[in-house]
C-alpha cells in the first residue's frame, strides 16, 4: 500500500469504512499515524477492533487531529460532520487528498486526474489502457478500481490515473495533477450543490489546483466546460491547455470496437490528448485504441443472437449520460433500437435524449419512473410500460429484428429496484444469456 512519513505521529478521524475508508486507516496506520474510525455498520469495525480507538468522529473532541477523512458519500452540506470539524479548526478531506499529501515520499511519477458528469470512467481506463500498451508503469484508482491508497506504489517514471468526481474534488486540496481533463458538465448531484453553478464550481477546482506549466484537457460540448477551459486558457501558456472534439480522429473510429458513438470519440480525443501531454505518439496510442476491451456496465455488448445486439448501459444514471448512447445507433435503414428505461428518475424529463428518439424503434420503461417516461415518449414512438426488466427484455426480443439493438440505458438510478447500477447491469447480462440459451430450469423471469 502507500503510506507515508508525512502523517507519522499526527492523529486522524475516518468516518466510513467502505473500500476508500479501510484503505485510508490502513495507509495511516502503516505510516505511523494515530486513527480513530468510525462506521454505524458493526462488519467493518469488528475489522479494525485493537487497532484503532473506535469512537463516532461527531461524538469526540477534535481539536488536535490533523484532519477527518470521510467517504465521499458523506454530503458535506448537510453532514453534521463538517460543522464539527469547523469549530475544531480541522479539515475535512478525502483519501485522494491524503495520496497527494503522500506524493513527495514516492519515486518520481507524474498524476492523470480525469472529471467530468459523463464518460470519466471510460476515459480513465482507456488512458490507463493506452499507457500500459506503451509499457509505462501504471496505477488507475480514485472512482474506479482499487483505492489509490492500497495499491503497491510505483516503480520511479509511472504514472497514477484517477477518475475523480465531484465528491473527491470537494474533499481535495492539494493534488497538482501533471495533467488534468474535464469532459463535460451537466446538470447531476444538484442536491449536494448550490445549483448547477456551484456543482460545475467543483469540477473547476481540479484545474485551480493545478500549476500554470501543468497540463489542462477539455471537452467541447457544452458551455461550461468551455467557460472553464478559458479561465485556465488565460492563466497559462497556450502549449497547456488543449480542448478537443474529436473531428480529427473520426476517420479512425470504426477501427476501435469498443469505441463506438460520438460520446466515445469525445472520450477517446481526451484520451489521446493526456497521452501526448505525457509524451506518447501517435504509433503508441494508435494501436491501443484498436485493442480496448471497454467496460462492463458501459456500453458493454453482453451477447448477439438471430443478428440482434444486446447492449448493457447500466451506468446511464442520467438522460445525458444515456443520449450518447442512443446516438450510436442511427437507422440502419429503420429504426433499430429498442430501448429499456427507467428506475428512479433524477428528473421527469429526457430532453437530452430527445434529440435520437428517431433512432429508436421502441420503448420498455421500468421502474418507478416508468410512467411518467411512458407518457413522454408515446408521442414519438410505440412504448410498452414492462415494469420490470426481465419483461422488457422479453418483449424487445420478441419485437427485435436483425440487425437491431437492445440497449439497456436507463437515464435513471437504479435504487428502486437494484443495489447499484452493477447489479441492475449483471441481472440484463444474466437475463439476456438466460433467454438465449434456456436450460432446464425455465424461464429467467
Amino acid at each position: 500500500m502507500i503510506s507515508s512519513p508525512a502523517f507519522a505521529g499526527k492523529r486522524y478521524a475516518v468516518l466510513g469504512l467502505a473500500r476508500s475508508g479501510l484503505a485510508a486507516v490502513e495507509c495511516l496506520l502503516a505510516s505511523g499515524a494515530k486513527v480513530t474510525a468510525w462506521d454505524n455498520r458493526e462488519e467493518p469495525r469488528r475489522k479494525l477492533e485493537g487497532r484503532v480507538e473506535l469512537a463516532d468522529p461527531l461524538g469526540i473532541d477534535l481539536t488536535g487531529y490533523a484532519g477527518v477523512v470521510v467517504s465521499p458519500g458523506v454530503p458535506l452540506n448537510s453532514h453534521p460532520i463538517a460543522a464539527h470539524a469547523a469549530q475544531a479548526g480541522v479539515p475535512v478531506i478525502g483519501d485522494i487528498e491524503l495520496f497527494a499529501q503522500a506524493r513527495a515520499a514516492l519515486p518520481a511519477h507524474r498524476v492523470v486526474g480525469i472529471t467530468g458528469t459523463n464518460g470519466k470512467s471510460t476515459t480513465t481506463a482507456l488512458v490507463h489502457h493506452i499507457l500500459q500498451s506503451a509499457a509505462l508503469p501504471v496505477r488507475m484508482g480514485g472512482n474506479i478500481g482499487l483505492p489509490i491508497l492500497s495499491q503497491t506504489p510505483l516503480s520511479p517514471g509511472g504514472v497514477y490515473v484517477l477518475e475523480l468526481s465531484s465528491y473527491q474534488i470537494d474533499l481535495t486540496h492539494s493534488l497538482e495533477c501533471d495533467v488534468a481533463a474535464l469532459l463535460n458538465i451537466t446538470p447531476d448531484h444538484l442536491d449536494r450543490y448550490d445549483g448547477f453553478a456551484g456543482y460545475a464550481a467543483s469540477k473547476a477546482r481540479l484545474f485551480a489546483m493545478q500549476r500554470a506549466d501543468q497540463f489542462a484537457v477539455f471537452g467541447v460540448g457544452d458551455a461550461e466546460t468551455r467557460a472553464v477551459a478559458d479561465r485556465e486558457a488565460a492563466r497559462r501558456e497556450p502549449r497547456f491547455v488543449r480542448s478537443v472534439d474529436g473531428h480529427d480522429l473520426i476517420a479512425l473510429q470504426a477501427g476501435w470496437p469498443t469505441l463506438q458513438g460520438p460520446h466515445n470519440l469525445q472520450n477517446a480525443a481526451v484520451a489521446v490528448a493526456i497521452a501526448e501531454a505525457l509524451g506518447l505518439t501517435a504509433q503508441q496510442w494508435g494501436p491501443a485504441l484498436a485493442t480496448f476491451r471497454g467496460l462492463p456496465h458501459r456500453m458493454e455488448r453482453v451477447a448477439e443472437a438471430n443478428g440482434v445486439m444486446f447492449i448493457n448501459d447500466s451506468k446511464a444514471t442520467n438522460p445525458a449520460s444515456t443520449a450518447p448512447a442512443l446516438a450510436a445507433f442511427p437507422p440502419n435503414p429503420n429504426r433499430r433500437v429498442h430501448w429499456i428505461l427507467g428506475g428512479l428518475p433524477k428528473g421527469d424529463r429526457l430532453d437530452e435524449c430527445a434529440p435520437y428518439f428517431g433512432n429508436i424503434a421502441a420503448a420498455y420503461t421500468i421502474g418507478e419512473a416508468g410512467p411518467r417516461f411512458a407518457e413522454l415518449l408515446a408521442p414519438h414512438m410505440p412504448v410498452t410500460r414492462s415494469e420490470m426488466m426481465c419483461e422488457a427484455i422479453q418483449q424487445a426480443m420478441a419485437a427485435a429484428h436483425p440487425g437491431d439493438v437492445v440497449l439497456l440505458s436507463p437515464a435513471c438510478a437504479s435504487f428502486d429496484q437494484f443495489r447499484d447500477y452493477e447489479a441492475r447491469g449483471d441481472s440484463f447480462r444474466q437475463i439476456v444469456q438466460a433467454l438465449i440459451a434456456p436450460d432446464a430450469s425455465g424461464s429467467p423471469c
